[in-house]
Order: structure tokens, then C-alpha cells, then sequence
């Protein structure tokens, strides 16, 4: 692969102009024929000025590799040809090196390419700034931020398959490297209404595709979903499926991205749940019914659905179904409940729906910024990313495309605002003489929309506010009355419709002219989208939800919480929103990113200059330039300027000595360029006209030429001289080498005739020695087999002799053993016939034993202490012997067992035969309990964050904590709370928040009082007189009550050296505050089963049924 060329100016190899602030003549058609042109050539992005322009291409070109990136990467804004890299590489160098906050707005028409500029400026940014683990991973929760909003914001249009249907704005936050700290996400204005309604020929938000397409069927199962799109009301099926969008691989992409953002797997699975809900809102369908009444009301056709999304939700279906079916309208103390017509239960369920999806979206932009807020409190340097929706004119303009023209209204405004403020502070800067700059400012249309008393949001508040009947034909006759005289503001009622010729502008429809046009809009739907209504009813089910997300979701559904007030309205939430935009873009050094969209079709190398003409229209670019064309065109430091066209200058050609502004001065003396054409700032020269810069090119290219010639004709001479002294030294070389090589030949033939000679004669002395040799070792071959001979006879004659020998000494050995023999026989006849009967009984008897220990150890039980098993006694003589061995054995196993135990195992068993003592054969839930091991801490205190308010407060060693119910003495009901055990006191706590509500001394515990039946009632009497016995002694339930009460009764008496007193009784007294109530234990059949229940009698008996 060849090597990259470099290109060190934005004027080498320029394809077309690069710098629009250069184009001459300056008019529409050469402005688009200039971008035409860079386009053809794959050249994407244009300069006006520190403006970028960016062209989709609606392809992959190959200019954004990390090469590219190492390429812009610390150079100079105009060093290189124009591209996204270079401006991001200024706002970020500006940011860190001049700390200065930096923000980067993106504006265009859908499909123009703004979401993938905002992904290629982070990638830029996450590629040049520093390393390290925590630096990486902030950097991708960044960039992963992207898929999970996209799959939830971004559908497929008929402008583009992925477009973002909301703002989005992103704060990047940085630390004095320049290493990212974290971000902040904020969102604009959702486009809700997609939920339930698309246009023909778009989709839903991708989430919802993705999730039929790329979920298992487990994963649809446990959601109630089906993987068929057309099974679904709220999906268009004409567009289900787009070209070269794998939505089964991007589901899986916006998983592992969430899981890497740093969602949990229950917040997930919650996500989900509520989008499975949204889809299937919207089968919901309603049937009318006529009541006695006359009135007409709605039912749902299908309960089945209403189900699901009931379990799903965790909602009681009676309280959904009322709500769908019954409007509650509260005014002060009074409450009206109508019923809804089937028009209106169709509006309720949309309404549920859209509100449930953009409370959801909004919660996700939160929840991500949680995780990707930056941890440190240290300053902060920002830098901002505007990803916002363009200017937009359809042939049916409503309420969204007025909210979006009047937010790029303000756009434009501050544009124009920061782009003559930033060119008024560099001509301050390098003393260069300001002149006004005549432009067109859009603030009298601003003012139009978002005037508090007369602008059209005002009004349309106004109307939405006011009591009586109220339409979108009364919001239009107000504001024929109010904005009549404006000159951007028309209809067919106004004042100024008179002057109108265009009689195609409806009677329902109102007209604004925009910076960038007119624009018609419908005025039908703009009360009802301006309002955006969730009856209460409906909020308040959502709040009663066992779903935690969906109770998040609607704070205003909480009974203890209604508030009567109106909620604002959508215009007025949005003017408020882009008020604090501006706001904060206006603290931050502006870099803009204009992006255009080359035609309709989204196909490659096609461009429409009459749809191009439309954008360049209404995104000013023309103006912008001539705003940076009003003083100075072009504008370069001196030492880069210097270094560029020195050769055209003698004295500066080739190197300057001096100040690089001096050179400068020198260089345009020399090449007699009016005085009026430029002008000198402290660090900059400044170039009127165009076409003073283009003189230089052409003088540069003519000189570069020249230069060129005189360095080929320099270059040939020097050629033609080495190849002669080269061809000169060849020829001395080749005649060495000849004489060499036959001095080589004479050599190597006088060398071959002496190595002849000598191995002929080395050949003669090897065969005379050679058969000296063979006769020296026949010679001593047979002595040696002679000598063998003579040793071999004689070893023979000498084992002769030794065998003899031998013979005769064991015929010697064998007479006096046999004689030996007979002499101890003789004796021992003598001696066996005076002892033999008692010698026979000792033997039959040591027989006996030996044959007994020898059958035992082959039937000798297991070595469990449990085991009851032994072998049966063989002999009667036997039996106390077998009894002992016996009891001797099972000693010794019982100490082998007792042996493996640790100190932990042996306090347990310890424990255990406590309670043996305590409880067995008093108490029916003990057998229960034997086999059940004592844990003691059956809550993780230490580990559950919930809980670090209670640890911190108990600083000695939990010896038990586990849940307990304390029974209520007014209504016998049960309040979950937190038993605690510790060295020297008894807690109950709070089991929601931790909260300690009761601390005992052991000391003041006097006895513990529980039922002789299987239940978990235990009762904890205090010391009277006690500070803690003031509110009464405790009535508590649990489940593992054998543990507990041995457990207290043993830390009492290690503490105290006193033994808790544990009554067991079907009927005992227990001390509330100054009365005593009688608990009394009885038999009965419980509709819960197998749990026993409380119930309060009167004031001075508790009755607990036990099954």
C-alpha cells in the first residue's frame, strides 16, 4: 500500500474551493456547484470559515480510519483538507490546552447525517485523549450511551432509516488533562405521538422491532409476546422490515450496551416489561353500550389482553378497566365521575400510551446519566454535542414541525450572534478595525412565537387555559386578532390578507415567515398536542402498580399527593427547555456542523441541486458567509503564511532570518499588492478579497514550476557526471578482476598436481604399516586363547575338589541333627504325660479367643456412633467380655467422631442439646427444628446497602438477625420487623430502612413465654420499672423460634450468670404500656393454610388459632 500523502495546506490539491469564505463569484449557483463538485470527488466536508459542511454520502468512504485520526490530530484547523476530524481536534485542543468549554452543534433535515457526525466527533474525542483502565472505561460508557438511545428514540422515516426522533444534548466532561470524567445527557421533545400513529411508509422506534426479532421464545414468554409484527395494532407492517437492518443483532447490541452502561439485570427486565406493555396497549379495543340512563359508554371487546398487561404490570385489572372506561374530575372538595365513549376510551388508551413510552424514554436518559455522571468533584471542563432535528417544511405542517422550526429559529439566532461575536473578538484581538456588518436578525420572529403576552405559545396556553369551549378554530380566531399586523404572520383572516395572492392558504391554516421560508401550518391538533392530557384515573392505576418502575413513572397518581394545579403544557415545557439551551450554549465557545442531505432517495453519488438549493436556503449558509466575508476574507498566521510563499520573494527565499511579520511585510512590498487588500494584526495577516489569495497561488504555482525546472536541470547534470564516474570506475575494477582471475587458474592447476603426488605416496606408507600391523595381532591372538586354555583346567580340577568337601560336611550335619531329635522326644514324653490335661485346656482355650478376636474383627460394625448394630456373643463364657468390648468400642468411636468436630460445629451441637433440654417433649415445634442447622445471621446486615444505617449503629458482634413479625396489640395484625441478638442487648429494627425502633439490655429481659403447640408465637418480658419495659413487653412471631429463644436463653446466661425463665404454656399474660392481655392458644382450621393467626377478642384477650 502506498504511502499516505500528507498535505500541508488547505489550498494543496483543492478540489473545487475548500473554504466557501474563497469562493469567487459568491452567488446560490456557484455555492452549490462547488459542493456538486467536491462531492463527485468523494470530498464530503467543506469549510465556511470554522463552519463545517458535511454532505451525507449514504456510504463508507474510507476517511475515518485511525490513520485519519493520527493525521488531524494536534494539526492546525486549516492545515489539511477539510474535514468532521479538524474541527473536533480544535474544540478539543481549545478545551484542554486553553480551557476553554467547548460545545459542537449539529443541525440538518432528517437523513442529513447529524447522528453520525455525533457519533464520529465522540470517537474522535475518545481516540485522541488519554489512557488507562478508568479513562477506557468511562470512554465506553460514552460511546455506548449511543445504541441504547437510539434503539429507544431513533425509527426508520421515508428521509431515513435511523432517524432520531428527539434532541439530544450531551455535556462531555473532561479533567485539566483533557482525560473524560464522565457526561450528561439531556433530551428534547420525544416524539410520542410515533407510539400509536405513523405515517405510511415509516416504523415505530427500532426497540420495539428489535425485541420480536432478536428476544429468545423463553424471553418473549415470560414478556407475552408473539414474534409476528402483524399480531400488533401500534406496528405499520408496510415497513416492518428495512434493507441491510439486522434487528436481531441490534437487540443484542442494545443488551450488552445497557449491561456495559451499567444497568442491572432487573432494570432491564423492567425496561422490557413496560415496552411489551406499551405494544400491547395497543390491541386494547373498545365496543359502545347504551346504559338506562341514555348515556353511552365503553367496554372492552377483548379482556384477554387486558390480562397480560395486567400481569405484566402488576396493575388489578378492575382498577385498569374503570380507569379505560370512567373519568374522575376533581374540583376542590367535590369529585365527578362520567363514563367515556368509545372515542374517548381510544383517546385514554393512546394517551396511556404515549405518556408510559415518554416517561420511560426520559427515565432511561436519567438513569444513563447516573451512570456516566462523572464521580469527582473536582472542576470540570465541558464540552458540549448538539444533536437536534433540522429545520422542517412538509407539505402538512402541525404542532411538532412548529416547535422544531421555532427551536432552529433560536438556533440561527445565537448562530448568527456567536459568529459575529467570534469575528468581532479576533479583529479586537489582533487590532484590526471593526466595521458593522449589516444582516438579517430573525429576533422579531422569535419574539413573534415565544412573546409571554402576544406570542403564539402564549396564546396558545392562553386558549388552552380558558374555560368554556375550546378548539382549534377559536385558537386560530385569537391569533388572527392578536398577531394580525405582524409582517411574519398570515392567514386568510387577517388583517394582511387583503395583500395575499396566494388564495391556495386555507381557512384552518396560518403561515409564518421563517429565516428560511414560509412555512403553512395546519392548525388542527395544535390544542390537543399543546394540552397533552393523562386523565387522573389513569395515573392514579399506574401509581397502584406492584411494577416499581411503572409506580416511578407516575408520581402524580399517589393519592397523598394530588395536586389540583394544571400540569404546563408541551409549548410551554419546550420554551423552557430551549431557553436553558440557550442559556448554556451561550457560556461555551460555539463549533458548528451544518450537514446536508444530497437527495431523497438515500442512494450514492446522486445529487439534487434543487433539494440541496431548498437546505443551503434555510440553513443561511450563504449569509454565514457573507457575514465572514463583510471585513476580511482570509486570515493565516504569519510563520505559516511565510513558509508558503517565501519563494516568491528573493530576500525571503530560502530562509528568512528575522521576525516572521517582517518577512511577511517584505514578501507583499516586493510583490507590490495594494495597501487596501490587506492588513496587519498582531499575529495574523488579513486578505480582503479572494482574489488577492488566488494571485499568490497562481504567482506560487508559476514559481513552484520554475523552482522545479532549475532543481530537473541541476538534478540531470549530476546524473550524467556520476553515471560517467561510475562507467570510469567499472572499468578499472573489471580489468583487476580479470588479472585476478587468471592468476586464479595457473594457481589452482600447479595446486592439483602436488595433491596428486602426495597421495600416491601417502598411499604407499598407510599399506606398509598397515601389514605390520596385522602381524603384531596374530601374534597376540594366540597367546591370549592359550592362556585361556591353561586357566579353564585348572578352575575345573579346584570346584572338583570344593563339591567333595561339601558332600561330606552335610552327611556330618544331617546324622546329628536326626540324633538330637530323638534325644528331645524321649524327654518330652517324660514331661507330657504328668501336665497334659491342663495343657490341652490352655490350648483349647487361647484356640477359642483367638478364633473369637479373629471373627469380631471381621464383623466389626461402622464407625457412626449411631449405629446399634454388634455381633452376636459366640461363646457363654464369653458375655462379659463381649459386653464390655462392647461399650470399650463404642467409647472410642464416639471420641474418634467427636474428634473431626471444629470449635464452630461443637458450640452448634452445644446449642442443639440446649434446646433438647429446654424444649423436648414441652414444646410441638421442637422435632421440627432437630434436623434444621442453627444459622443465626439469616440477613446479610454487613453486605445489603439497605442496611448500612443499622450497622453502623450496632457495633458489637450480631449473634442472631433474622425477620420477625410483632404483633399488634389493638388489632392483632403483624408489622415486619428485624430481630437482632447481640453480646449484651436485644434490637428490633426497621426491615424497609433499617431504622432501630427498640434497644433492651439483656439484663432487663426477665422471660421468655411461648405455647406448647407448633407455632411461632414467643413472648419477651421486660424488667418492670425498666427503661425499656415503658411501651410494654414484646408479642413477636418467627420462624426459626427454637433457635432463637435457645440462643437468647444462652447469651442471658453467659451475660447475667442468671437462667432465663422459659415458661411454655397454652395461656400466659403479657404487659402492654399499664394494661395486661391474656394470649391464649387454641386449636382451629385456617382458610391460610398452615399459619397460624392472630386475632384481638376485646381489650384484654388475644386469641391465636393454631391448625
Amino acid at each position: 500500500m502506498a504511502k499516505m500523502e500528507v498535505k500541508t495546506s488547505l489550498l494543496d490539491d483543492m478540489i473545487g474551493v475548500g473554504d466557501m469564505v474563497l469562493l469567487e463569484p459568491l452567488n446560490e449557483d456557484s455555492f452549490i456547484n462547488n459542493l456538486k463538485k467536491r462531492f463527485d470527488h468523494n470530498e464530503v466536508y467543506t469549510y465556511i470559515g470554522s463552519v463545517v459542511i458535511s454532505i451525507n454520502p449514504y456510504r463508507s468512504l474510507p476517511i475515518y480510519t485511525p490513520e485519519k485520526v493520527e493525521e488531524y490530530r494536534n494539526r492546525n484547523f486549516y492545515e489539511l483538507s477539510p474535514h468532521i476530524f479538524a474541527l473536533s481536534d480544535e474544540a478539543y485542543r481549545s478545551l484542554r490546552d486553553q480551557d476553554k468549554d467547548q460545545c459542537i452543534l449539529i443541525t440538518g433535515e432528517s437523513g442529513a447525517g447529524k447522528t453520525e457526525a455525533s457519533k464520529l466527533v465522540m470517537s474522535y474525542v475518545a481516540a485522541v485523549c488519554g489512557k488507562g483502565a478508568e479513562v477506557n472505561q468511562v470512554k465506553e460508557q460514552l460511546l455506548q450511551s449511543n445504541p441504547v438511545l437510539e434503539a429507544f428514540g431513533n425509527a426508520k422515516t421515508v428521509r431515513n432509516d435511523n432517524s432520531s426522533r428527539f434532541g439530544k444534548y450531551m455535556d462531555i466532561e473532561f479533567d485539566f488533562k483533557g482525560d473524560p470524567l464522565g457526561g450528561v445527557i439531556s433530551n428534547y421533545l420525544l416524539e410520542k405521538s410515533r407510539v400509536v400513529k405513523q405515517p405510511r411508509g415509516e416504523r415505530n422506534f427500532h426497540i420495539f422491532y428489535q425485541i420480536l426479532s432478536g428476544a429468545s421464545e423463553e424471553f418473549l414468554c415470560k414478556l407475552k409476546l408473539e414474534r409476528d409484527f402483524s399480531r400488533y395494532n401500534y406496528l405499520g407492517l408496510d415497513s416492518a422490515k428495512v434493507n441491510g437492518v439486522d434487528d436481531a443483532s441490534n437487540f443484542r447490541t442494545v443488551r450488552n450496551a445497557m449491561q456495559i452502561v451499567g444497568f442491572m439485570d432487573h432494570e432491564t427486565q423492567s425496561v422490557f416489561e413496560v415496552v411489551a406493555a406499551v405494544l400491547k396497549l395497543g390491541n386494547i379495543e373498545f365496543k359502545p353500550e347504551s346504559r338506562a340512563n341514555g348515556l353511552d359508554e365503553s367496554k372492552i371487546k377483548d379482556k384477554n389482553e387486558l390480562k397480560e398487561i395486567c400481569e405484566l404490570t402488576g396493575i388489578d385489572q378492575s382498577v385498569l378497566e374503570r380507569a379505560f372506561s370512567f373519568r374522575t374530575v376533581e374540583a376542590k372538595q367535590e369529585k365527578v365521575s362520567t363514563t367515556l365513549n368509545v372515542a374517548q376510551a381510544y383517546y385514554a388508551r393512546d394517551a396511556l400510551a404515549k405518556n408510559l413510552y415518554s416517561r420511560l424514554f426520559s427515565w432511561l436518559v436519567t438513569r444513563i446519566n447516573e451512570s456516566i455522571k462523572a464521580q469527582t468533584k473536582v472542576r470540570k471542563k465541558v464540552m458540549g454535542v448538539l444533536d437536534i432535528y433540522g429545520f422542517e417544511i412538509f407539505e402538512d405542517n402541525s404542532f411538532e414541525q412548529f416547535i422544531i422550526n421555532y427551536c432552529n429559529e433560536k438556533l440561527q439566532q445565537i448562530f448568527i450572534e456567536l459568529t459575529l461575536k467570534e469575528e468581532q473578538e479576533e479583529y479586537i484581538r489582533e487590532g484590526i478595525e471593526w466595521t458593522n456588518i449589516e444582516y438579517f436578525n430573525n429576533a422579531i420572529i422569535c419574539d413573534l412565537i415565544e412573546n409571554n403576552q402576544t406570542g403564539i405559545l402564549a396564546m396558545l396556553d392562553e386558549e388552552c387555559l380558558r374555560p368554556g369551549t375550546v378548539t382549534d378554530d377559536t385558537f386560530l380566531e385569537k391569533l388572527n386578532q392578536v398577531c394580525a399586523t405582524h409582517q411574519h404572520f398570515e392567514s386568510r383572516m387577517s388583517k394582511c390578507s387583503r395583500f395575499l395572492n396566494d388564495t391556495s392558504l386555507p381557512h384552518s391554516c396560518f403561515r409564518i415567515q421563517h429565516y428560511a421560508g414560509k412555512v403553512m401550518y395546519q392548525v388542527e391538533g395544535f390544542v390537543d398536542k399543546n394540552n397533552d392530557l393523562l386523565y387522573r384515573d389513569l395515573s392514579q392505576a399506574m401509581w397502584k402498580a406492584n411494577h416499581s418502575l411503572i409506580k416511578a413513572l407516575f408520581p402524580e397518581g399517589n393519592p397523598a399527593k394530588i395536586n389540583l394545579k394544571r400540569p404546563p403544557t408541551a409549548g410551554s415545557q419546550f420554551k423552557a427547555s430551549v431557553a436553558t439551551l440557550m442559556k448554556n450554549l451561550q457560556t461555551k465557545n460555539p463549533n458548528y456542523i451544518r450537514c446536508i442531505k444530497p437527495n431523497d432517495k438515500k442512494a450514492a453519488h446522486i445529487f439534487n441541486d434543487a433539494l440541496v438549493c431548498h437546505q443551503i436556503r434555510y440553513l443561511g449558509l450563504l449569509e454565514n458567509v457573507r457575514v465572514r466575508r463583510a471585513g476580511y476574507a482570509f486570515r493565516q498566521a504569519y510563520e505559516p503564511c511565510l513558509e508558503r510563499y517565501k519563494m516568491l520573494c528573493k530576500q525571503t527565499w530560502p530562509h528568512w532570518r528575522g521576525p516572521a511579520r517582517a518577512g511577511v511585510e517584505v514578501l507583499f512590498d516586493e510583490l507590490g499588492i495594494p495597501e487596501e487588500e490587506f492588513s496587519f494584526g498582531r499575529s495574523k495577516i488579513f486578505i480582503r478579497n479572494p482574489r488577492t489569495l488566488f494571485k499568490l497561488e497562481d504567482l506560487r504555482k508559476q514559481r513552484l514550476e520554475d523552482l522545479a525546472t532549475l532543481i530537473e536541470k541541476i538534478y540531470r547534470g549530476w546524473k550524467c557526471r556520476t553515471r560517467f564516474l561510475l562507467m570510469k570506475k567499472s572499468q578499472v575494477v573489471i580489468a583487476s578482476w580479470a588479472r585476478r582471475y587468471a592468476q586464479q587458474k595457473r594457481y589452482q592447476k600447479i595446486k592439483s598436481s602436488a595433491i596428486i603426488v602426495q597421495s600416491y605416496i601417502r598411499g604407499w606408507k598407510a599399506r606398509k604399516l598397515l601389514r605390520e600391523l596385522k602381524h603384531l595381532k596374530r601374534c597376540n591372538e594366540a597367546v591370549t586363547i592359550i592362556a585361556a586354555y591353561w586357566h579353564g583346567t585348572q578352575a575345573r580340577r579346584e570346584l572338583k575338589r570344593l563339591k567333595e568337601e561339601a558332600r561330606r560336611k552335610h552327611a556330618v550335619a544331617v546324622i546329628w541333627a536326626y540324633w538330637l531329635g530323638l534325644k528331645v522326644r524321649r524327654e518330652y514324653r517324660k514331661f507330657f504325660r504328668a501336665n497334659a490335661g491342663r495343657k490341652i485346656y490352655e490350648f483349647t482355650l487361647q484356640r477359642l479367643m483367638q478364633k473369637y478376636f479373629l471373627e469380631m474383627k471381621k464383623k466389626m460394625p461402622s464407625l457412626s456412633p449411631i449405629d446399634k448394630n454388634w455381633p452376636a456373643r459366640p461363646y457363654l463364657f464369653l458375655d462379659s467380655t463381649h459386653k464390655e468390648l462392647k461399650r470399650i468400642f463404642h467409647l472410642w468411636r464416639c471420641k474418634k467422631y467427636r474428634d473431626q468436630f471444629t470449635d464452630q460445629q461443637k458450640l452448634i451441637y452445644e446449642e442443639k442439646l440446649e434446646a433438647s433440654e429446654l424444649f423436648k417433649d414441652k414444646k410441638a415445634l421442637y422435632p421440627a427444628s432437630v434436623g434444621q442447622p442453627f444459622q443465626g445471621a439469616y440477613l446479610e446486615i454487613s453486605e445489603n446497602p439497605k442496611y448500612k444505617k443499622l450497622k453502623d449503629a450496632v457495633d458489637e458482634k450480631i449473634i442472631i438477625a433474622e425477620v420477625v413479625n410483632k404483633i399488634n396489640r389493638a388489632n392483632g395484625k403483624a408489622t415486619s420487623r428485624i430481630f437482632l441478638l447481640t453480646k449484651n442487648n436485644v434490637l428490633l429494627a426497621d426491615q424497609k430502612n433499617g431504622t432501630i425502633k427498640s434497644e433492651v439490655p439483656l439484663g432487663d429481659v426477665t422471660k421468655v413465654s411461648m405455647s406448647s403447640q407448633n407455632d411461632g408465637f414467643f413472648a419477651v418480658h421486660l424488667k418492670e420499672g425498666s427503661e425499656a419495659a415503658t411501651k410494654g413487653d414484646f408479642l413477636l412471631s418467627s420462624d426459626h423460634l427454637i433457635e432463637m429463644a435457645t440462643k437468647l436463653y444462652r447469651t442471658t446466661l453467659s451475660q447475667t450468670k442468671q437462667k432465663l425463665n422459659i415458661e411454655i404454656s397454652d395461656e400466659f399474660l403479657v404487659q402492654f404500656k399499664q394494661d395486661k392481655v391474656c394470649v391464649k392458644f387454641i386449636q382451629g382450621s385456617q382458610k391460610n393454610g398452615n399459619i397460624p393467626t392472630c386475632k384481638r377478642k376485646n381489650n384484654r384477650l388475644l386469641e391465636v388459632a393454631v391448625p
